[in-house]
């Protein structure tokens, strides 16, 4: 019998190497003579880079980057051996970089990634790949544009301050300064929503209150992405209103792609390109997944969605196990998922299960493989006694 476990990381509490680890332990308690195979994935958010790096034999490069409110850091991108740089928003961008009380959507840059970028297209990179999950900043992109040379520019022909909320007085996107290769080289950009970048379901009105905006900045930040796309189309003639997946990362897709030409594309497809799913998968009775909540953003782009569609196209049932299932998901949101579980065996506080998280993983793993096998053997045919 062969399982694999190829789980998200469980945010706040394991990484999805350590995830990994806590299922096959799981699974190799209730099936000792069964191939476990641990297949650590990401979906486009923090650590995307870590696990292709992991996987592809690839080595990190740190660069001095500035955080979202401006201060400089140490931050790092993955190198492959066919020379393709993969960057992590989240690393020089993040949110989780921010203390509660510093979130500021409002004024929050996306101009340490790309700081990061431009160290990879002056180091040599064939192809990059941009994981946008996580960010702290609903600036459409304009502080990776900025540092890549780009100048944004108000009626007066000065350069706009960083921060979503100064794209309000946009007038023209000048790319004289841009860095060479900054549009000859591939940009792919690995995205964990579907989000557009304008509407309710967009960058600003969706995931600017996350970030620290107030209702009324909320509307702010609205308007500006507003004035941004308009001035996108005008001087580059593409429409990324309504752009699938361009509200990632508060807007950093929708800008790539509307000024660089980047490609936009679910992050767990490209992850699992990227990893050889396929390749592992054949051959399995049984494929685990985890995420840390299963809710109504996990039909959107996330991991555990993307691993059950394509193990689920190859005959491989799947299994999400979930630190918490809320109350209006149901089955029948999830076609592809054989069954899911949430891995909290009692009532605790949140602090309680997230410390336990490892311990609760392993034994959750382990009961479901008890009872697939159980299962699996209960529905062999009895074969009839031989007769001499």
């Amino acid at each position: 019998m062969k399982l694999v476990a190829a789980p998200n990381a469980l945010k706040g509490s394991l990484s999805s190497f350590d995830a990994a680890a806590a299922i096959a332990a799981g699974a190799r308690r209730a099936r000792p003579d069964a191939e476990v195979v641990e297949l650590p994935i990401a979906d486009g958010g923090d650590g995307t880079a870590e696990v292709v790096c992991r996987a592809r034999g690839g080595t990190f490069r740190e660069v001095p980057a500035l955080d979202p409110l401006g201060r400089v850091r140490t931050a790092r991108y993955a190198w492959l051996t066919d020379g393709t740089a993969v960057v992590d928003v989240a690393t020089a961008s993040g949110l989780a970089l921010l203390g509660e009380h510093e979130r500021s959507a409002m004024r929050a840059t996306s101009f340490g990634t790309g700081q990061l970028l431009r160290a990879a297209l002056e180091s040599g990179a064939q192809r990059i790949v941009l994981g946008v999950g996580g960010s702290a900043s609903v600036d459409g992109g304009a502080g990776v544009l900025q540092a890549l040379g780009a100048r944004l520019l108000d009626d007066s022909g000065q350069d706009l301050p960083a921060g979503g909320a100064a794209l309000r007085g946009l007038a023209r996107i000048d790319l004289s300064g841009l860095t060479p290769r900054a549009r000859s080289v591939p940009i792919e950009v690995a995205c964990d929503v579907d989000s557009q970048l304008l509407g309710e379901h967009g960058a600003a009105r969706l995931f600017a209150a996350q970030k620290g905006a107030s209702p009324n900045e909320v509307e702010e930040l609205e308007r500006a992405l507003t004035r941004y796309a308009a001035i996108v189309e005008r001087d580059f003639g593409q429409n990324v209103r309504a752009l699938p997946s361009g509200g990632a990362a508060g807007g950093i897709a929708a800008g790539l792609a509307g000024v660089l030409g980047a490609r936009l594309r679910p992050g767990v497809d490209w992850v699992l390109d990227a990893l050889g799913f396929e390749h592992v998968l054949a051959g399995s009775s049984l494929c685990l997944t985890a995420e840390g909540q299963l809710d109504s953003q996990s039909l959107r782009n996330k991991g555990p969605l993307g691993v059950a569609r394509r193990a689920a196209a190859r005959g491989v049932k799947v299994v999400v196990l979930s630190g918490s299932i809320a109350p209006d998901v149901r089955p029948e949101q999830f076609p592809d998922v054989t069954a899911m579980f949430s891995i909290c065996s009692q009532p605790s506080s949140l602090d309680q299960a997230m410390s336990q998280a490892r311990l609760l993983l392993e034994s959750c793993a382990e009961q479901v493989v008890r009872l697939f096998g159980a299962a699996a053997t209960s529905a062999r045919p009895e074969l009839p006694e031989s007769r001499a």
